[in-house]
């Protein structure tokens, strides 16, 4: 692995921050923040105009073909941006678990749609626990009339109300099942939910006697899929939360430079430097945690769950302790509304939770050191009195 972007990744990742500088500014992600779904379908279109909805789509189903690394470049600078909308549900959430999941059929009817920006998507998996694991899941399909019916609820889903299409995790038989729902099906009811992060809506789903569409997967195939997609959208969120680290860091800097106090910039209080040099650590280091993550998975690394774990436990500590920080510094100019910091903050702390928060991954992190170690038979424990 080289460690830094290549010419065509740097490249991208410039674009992409030229665009949401001229098309999406901090102004316009506020005026977007007071409207009920926070999407506009011009800004949508813009991006797919620029390949970003498919941006990580085999080609053959209308998209770019562009690895992970790539995809983790994009979303680094629209996490520093705050980007507002679909796009993380729909292209590295929904997408992901499609591609895994579908058949040739399937892939070419949702992913193309996806590619071309002529479809949003979202993922209904949380219920009432809140806890993301296929053994918490209580909603039930049944096979009904050559197809599949679901009934129950989830929770937590973003961007439900402007989806196009829902895919669905439920219990099938007894297995865990992946099925696709049209946002408009009868028997479904779709309800806002506060949430801290006003740039992406959340909603409860309720679905009674809903017919889906389609059933992508079920059973092994399933859990296969949803493993693989989980890792793919945990570590673009990863490198989400590493742009907004950045940005933090950039206004907070800034801030200090200017900001003056007992006739001088504070940023020259040694107490504020040590602030400072403590955010870029953080930025920086999730940042390496990031896109080594990116590279394992789409090398097929061994130990890429490893990395992925590691990466968003660290980061689910980092954004928030950057995001402390950057309010401290900013003092009481860092809790009033006209400030940027706290919408950061508020991303940061749901970011937190999405996809199993620090505690969760240091627990992943522990079994699968454990597991990896090998150990001893007691035959050879006895004979040497060590265990290897």
């Amino acid at each position: 692995m080289q460690f830094g972007l290549t010419e065509t990744q740097q490249t991208l990742k410039n674009t992409v921050r030229k665009f949401l500088a001229a098309e999406c500014p901090m102004a316009e992600v506020r005026r977007l923040m007071e409207t009920e779904s926070v999407f506009d379908a011009a800004l949508w279109r813009k991006m797919a105009d620029q390949g970003w909805t498919g941006m990580i789509i085999p080609e053959q189903y209308a998209g770019f073909g562009m690895g992970m690394l790539e995809m983790a470049a994009a979303l680094e600078e629209m996490g520093r941006a705050l980007l507002p909308g679909p796009f993380f549900n729909t292209v590295l959430m929904a997408g992901a678990l499609i591609e895994n999941a579908g058949n040739e059929s399937q892939k070419q009817k949702y992913l193309g749609a996806i590619a071309r920006g002529e479809a949003t998507a979202t993922v209904a998996f949380l219920e009432e626990s809140a806890v993301a694991s296929p053994e918490a899941l209580r909603m039930q399909a049944r096979a009904a009339g050559g197809g599949y019916v679901l009934d129950g609820a989830k929770l937590f889903v973003p961007h439900a109300a402007i989806a196009d299409f829902i895919v669905v995790i439920a219990k099938l038989d007894g297995q865990v099942a992946l099925l696709v729902v049209p946002s408009k099906a009868a028997g479904m009811r779709i309800s806002p939910m506060s949430s801290m992060d006003m740039t992406r809506k959340q909603y409860e789903v309720v679905f009674s006697g809903v017919q889906a569409s389609d059933l992508l997967a079920a059973g092994d195939a399933a859990l296969k899929a949803l493993d693989r997609a989980r890792a793919i959208a945990t570590v673009g969120l990863v490198a989400e939360m590493t742009g907004g680290m950045q940005r933090l860091l950039e206004i907070t800097v800034e801030y200090a430079k200017t900001r003056k106090q007992f006739g001088r910039p504070i940023g020259q209080f040694q107490a504020v430097q040590h602030q400072c040099a403590d955010m870029l650590v953080w930025t920086e280091s999730s940042r390496s945690a990031a896109y080594y993550a990116a590279y394992a998975i789409e090398e097929g690394i061994p130990e890429a769950r490893l990395a992925v774990s590691v990466a968003k436990a660290y980061a689910s500590d980092a954004y928030r302790e950057v995001g402390n920080r950057a309010i401290q510094v900013h003092g009481g100019m860092g809790f009033t509304w006209e400030n940027d910091a706290h919408l950061y903050y508020r991303r940061a702390k749901v970011s937190e939770l999405l996809f199993g928060d620090a505690t969760f991954h240091r627990e992943q992190i522990a079994k699968l050191v454990i597991d990896a170690q090998p150990v001893s038979k007691p035959s050879e424990a006895a004979a040497t009195g060590k265990a290897k």
